[in-house]
């Protein structure tokens, strides 16, 4: 063989070697992201179906869910609540009739918080792809962990309530934005029509989110659209929602819907102004909230339309909701995805570098996992905390059920007969009586004037009358309610004394004092009264 043959096969064993040494290198590093990436699912599913199965069932439905599970159970022609609750009422049905799917097989309280569990997984899910669209691998797996571990997605997802399937669809909807602005492809902004179609149809409250859609788009000169696209988007939207009105029209219901409008309109504020900046933040979770702040201020450099999108789904509800009169726990959480994905953001981008300090090398890897489990911690305590049943005899509408209503109601199942009649202090109470208890029950504090109350409930307008002829039997006093409307306690408990009234039922639970004790608390009590 000639020297420059073995100069060859040298060189093309040393290039072997070389290209070999490279795959291993390339196989090792792939390897380790897959395994990493495979981890970080694990660890957020996990945490995710953790917090929201825990004791899932351990105590009844509150008064929307007994409300949402009764349509369900009507459309699923459930033979005894159908005709206690209607199925048209005051919001659309999307959620109602999955749930009837479910409740087809039985009604039951725990296969109805399942379902909603689901959905609220299928939110943490689409918050992942979302961050992993705009900001990479890293950042989605932060953003989904958390929203699984933030208080404010977990309580309200363990909840057969309108709201968590509202965030999963306004999520939706914002990744085919999301999409759309990447590509700009017109199928993109034909799918955020159907997904904000979707929306609305999980709750009206959620045609808000077109706002931010219109302002995303008015404010990003960038992601040019055209006019014709937004009109197909904006007809096959119509098209999602136009099955409510029109079975409205044809069950006979849309005078119902514009009193409930009406009531809507001028209903009286529930809460003071400061109720969201008081609530909420905490629920979602301050570091949270401050990482994300952190991250727009520090990150502005590579500011682009990816921060105004999140910025307009975040800024839009909130300011509507404000401003309104109304407030509901729930209302905000459209926006925690937002959130949730600027602060996977701040995390995944920030520090560049290794920093120094006091001449000590910090490794900006372990800056980063402190940081994360940081936030992680200051979320886990709090979800452990609000699932957990009440210890005292107040609560916020939407935070969880309430203590001794499921216990009641089925007391009054086996134990009154049926077609009694019972009056509690509000609907809410009402509600729920009607869910376990299958008997017919009106609240007192029902305002007889249109304006004033939901249509969905029938005021009584002469309680007194209506004892004394014997068309209402049973008056049902609870803490809650009587939290709320301390007028309308006291007004139940004097007709159980004018009407010699009798405890024959009470409802306690253990609750905590200020000074550390614990005592047990009548929380609902049931009087049977006579004329």
């Amino acid at each position: 063989m000639s020297i420059k043959d073995s100069s060859f096969v040298r060189d093309r064993i040393v290039s072997g070697i070389s290209s070999t040494r490279q795959s291993l290198i390339d196989w090792k590093s792939w390897d380790r992201a897959t395994v990493a990436r495979a981890v970080g699912i694990i660890i957020v599913t996990a945490v995710a179906v953790g917090l929201r199965v825990w004791e899932l069932n351990q105590l009844g439905y509150n008064t929307d869910e007994a409300v949402y599970a009764g349509q369900a159970a009507a459309i699923a022609k459930d033979p005894t609540l159908k005709e206690i609750f209607p199925i048209f009422r005051a919001h659309p049905l999307l959620f109602q009739f999955v749930l009837a799917l479910v409740f087809s097989f039985g009604v039951n309280d725990l296969a109805g918080r399942f379902a909603a569990v689901a959905i609220g997984l299928g939110t943490v899910y689409m918050t992942y792809r979302v961050g992993k669209l705009l900001y990479g691998e890293k950042a989605g797996l932060l953003a989904g962990l958390f929203i699984a571990l933030m208080p404010y997605h977990v309580v309200v997802s363990r909840q057969v309530l309108l709201d968590g399937p509202l965030v999963f669809c306004t999520t939706l909807t914002l990744f085919f934005l999301a999409r759309y602005a990447m590509a700009q492809r017109p199928a993109w902004i034909y799918l955020t029509g159907v997904g904000m179609g979707l929306t609305f149809l999980a709750k009206e409250t959620g045609i808000i989110m077109l706002g931010a859609v219109y302002a995303f788009l008015a404010l990003s000169r960038e992601i040019p659209v055209r006019i014709k696209h937004l009109t197909v988007s904006t007809v096959l939207m119509a098209l999602m929602i136009a099955p409510f009105p029109i079975s409205l029209l044809l069950a006979g219901g849309t005078r119902s819907g514009k009193n409930y409008l009406v009531w809507q309109l001028f209903r009286r504020p529930n809460h003071p102004w400061d109720f969201y900046p008081t609530t909420v933040p905490e629920s979602i979770g301050f570091l949270v909230i401050l990482v994300a702040l952190l991250g727009l201020w520090f990150l502005r450099s590579e500011k682009s339309w990816r921060e105004r999108l999140l910025l307009c789904w975040i800024i839009v509800p909130t300011a509507f909701f404000q401003l309104w009169p109304t407030k509901g726990f729930q209302y905000l959480l459209p926006i925690v995805p937002s959130i949730a994905v600027l602060a996977g953001r701040a995390i995944g981008r920030w520090w560049p570098e290794d920093i120094f300090l006091l001449n000590k090398r910090i490794r900006r890897s372990w800056i980063k996992t402190s940081t994360v489990g940081l936030i992680a911690f200051s979320l886990l305590i709090p979800s452990v905390q609000i699932i957990r049943p009440a210890t005292s005899g107040t609560f916020i509408a939407g935070t969880g059920g309430v203590p001794g209503g499921r216990e009641a109601g089925e007391w009054v199942l086996k134990n009154i007969p049926v077609g009694a009649t019972f009056m509690t202090i509000g609907p809410s109470m009402a509600n729920i009586i009607q869910f376990y208890g299958h008997q017919k029950a009106y609240g007192m504090s029902v305002s007889p004037n249109p304006l004033r109350r939901n249509p969905s409930y029938p005021p009584i307008l002469n309680p007194d009358l209506q004892i004394r002829d014997g068309d209402i039997q049973y008056l049902v006093w609870d803490s809650y309610s009587a939290e709320r409307s301390s007028f309308f306690a006291e007004d139940i408990l004097r007709f159980a004394k004018r009407y010699h009234g009798r405890a024959i039922h009470t409802e306690s639970v253990t609750v905590s004092l200020p000074d550390g004790t614990t005592v047990v608390k009548p929380v609902i009590v049931i009087y049977e009264v006579r004329p």
